[in-house]
């Protein structure tokens, strides 16, 4: 499965909020491009002949090159942040609640890697304001983490010396995987979000989960 075809079926439901459909269709080729050539390679050209557009109808939608990758960076990192709030605040132990944040973060890297590449590592690429904004909603994401680590050091599942470091690591283990991940590789976006929430949990040493009571 090549990239757009990829973006255009697994990913494009990710842009449902994007309206009309000539500014989504523009967005879903920005991220192609974005993902395949890099930001500073990439033209507006290139994202209007990929969306079968002239390059004049790519300004009716976006003022520059820089809007499309600042609203495709929003989005993104708004979907990541909620994808950890709801693992990570959900009823359960800490144990529980970073297997579950960890697995549905990776899941999402894994599953929408292409846009995930565009997201997490064309940041350098916004101006000043945009950039300050993405690593607001960052930095919101790495609480969520932190919280949960800090509550199973707390109560004594998670062995932690270094909370924020733990974190850092943790979230970085995660967002690697749109580096490597391959839709046509041995395992599923599920089955690698299990692999690493035990990795991770390992990580904490939260060991094994206690037995039920009888």
């Amino acid at each position: 499965m090549g990239t757009a075809e990829e973006t255009a079926g697994g990913e494009a439901q990710a842009w449902g909020e994007v309206t009309p459909d000539a500014a989504r269709r523009l967005l879903i080729a920005a991220v192609e491009a974005f993902a395949e050539r890099g930001y500073h390679a990439t033209t507006t050209r290139d994202i209007a002949g990929r969306a079968g557009m002239s390059p004049a109808a790519l300004y009716i939608h976006y003022k520059t090159k820089e809007e499309l990758l600042h609203r495709i960076s929003r989005i993104g990192h708004a979907k990541a942040l909620e994808i950890l709030r709801t693992a990570a605040r959900r009823e359960g132990s800490a144990r529980e609640r970073l297997a579950g944040a960890v697995s549905s973060f990776v899941g999402w890297h894994a599953g929408g890697r292409t846009t995930a590449r565009v997201v997490q590592y064309e940041l350098d690429s916004l101006g000043p304001d945009a950039r300050a904004e993405i690593l607001a909603l960052r930095r919101q994401c790495d609480d969520e983490v932190h919280r949960v680590i800090e509550d199973g050091v707390a109560s004594g599942e998670f062995d932690v010396l270094d909370v924020k470091g733990t974190t850092l690591a943790v979230l970085s283990l995660c967002i690697d995987v749109a580096r490597w991940f391959n839709v046509d590789g041995p395992w599923t976006p599920d089955e690698v979000g299990a692999l690493y929430a035990d990795l991770v949990l390992r990580m904490v040493g939260a060991g094994e989960p206690a037995p039920a009571q009888k």
